[in-house]
């Protein structure tokens, strides 16, 4: 397997007009965008599937609350033309990110050389964006928005960032969190600038390292929060949840990501039941005489994610 270090350069979008044309489109009124990258794999059914992951993530949007608008600012953002074809079908705001000499259409498993090419290609583009003055949520299309997250993330315009753990240890603060690049939101500053261009550079020292690694050990051994003077607040799984840790409370979730799993066919699995759980848990609430069960609802197992560790098919 060829080091990291020699896969295919990166390049800048090819038409510069198209990227700020598209960010121009999703933005709302103060530069924010909400922004997915999705492939082939997560856009077209498979022989014998029912779904997608994209239509699952959009449907989420249909059954949260206050989330249906929130369309409007998202930016999809296809790898491979199958995806943007399937994008502008869906009459979404798209746009197509190329990198010339790689495929990114095919399902790119966990921690497999394609997906850490993958994961280094969504953090120059989402440099890109930053520095073209726009803040962003970036979420993964594995992450199903069940509430309006602007609602529950801090109001504190001085936080520069507010990311995802995939464990919450009990404190917004300390930099000891296990943070996931899955979920967050970025305000677009010199120094958030700085911090994407810094982690960015790592990838040529960091063989074998997906980027969430990578900028974890600079949170946490590499002091960069301090270095950069970032004000980072890390999210409660309370609210910003997923398969590694569930919410305990669905009355209070906001987004579920079916995080520690390695396949696509397990998380579209699994995510169909957190969606069924959902609509069972806003069933019981329109019920008045029922609101006191809502406390004691719990998740379904993540079955076909907790099973997908068994399967090595790393490519």
């Amino acid at each position: 397997m060829p080091a990291l270090a020699q896969t295919t350069d990166i390049h800048a979008p090819r038409d510069q007009d198209d990227l700020e044309e598209a960010l121009s489109k999703a933005s709302m009124a103060n530069k924010t965008v909400i922004i997915t990258i999705v492939n082939k794999a997560y856009a077209e059914q498979d022989v014998g599937a029912d779904t997608t992951m994209l239509d699952l993530f959009l449907e989420s949007f249909w059954l949260g609350e206050d989330t249906r608008s929130l369309l409007n600012h998202l930016l999809l953002v296809a790898v491979d033309q199958t995806a943007y074809d399937r994008c502008v079908f869906r009459r979404l705001n798209c746009y197509r990110l190329e990198t010339d000499g790689v495929d990114f259409g095919g399902e790119k498993i966990y921690m497999s050389e394609d997906f850490i090419k993958m994961m280094w290609r969504r953090t120059h583009f989402l440099l890109e964006v930053l520095k073209r003055g726009y803040s962003f949520i970036f979420t993964d299309t594995d992450v199903m928005w069940l509430r309006n997250p602007f609602l529950r993330l801090s109001k504190n315009e001085s936080e520069d960032l507010q990311i995802s753990t995939d464990v919450f240890l009990g404190d917004p603060l300390p930099e000891k969190q296990l943070i996931n690049t899955g979920f967050y939101y970025v305000r677009s500053r010199n120094k958030t600038i700085a911090m994407f261009d810094k982690w960015y550079t790592m990838k040529e020292n960091s063989t074998g390292q997906k980027e969430q690694d990578v900028l974890l050990n600079l949170m946490q051994a590499g002091g960069i929060i301090r270095e950069l003077n970032l004000s980072v607040r890390f999210l409660d799984t309370l609210y910003f949840s997923g398969f590694c840790q569930n919410s305990k409370d669905f009355r209070a979730v906001t987004t579920v990501h079916a995080n520690c799993c390695r396949s696509i066919n397990a998380k579209v699995k699994d995510l169909k039941v957190v969606l069924r759980d959902w609509k069972r848990f806003k069933k019981i609430s329109s019920y008045k005489r029922l609101a006191n069960v809502t406390a004691n609802l719990v998740w379904s197992g993540h079955f076909g994610c907790w099973n997908s560790w068994r399967v090595r098919t790393y490519k």
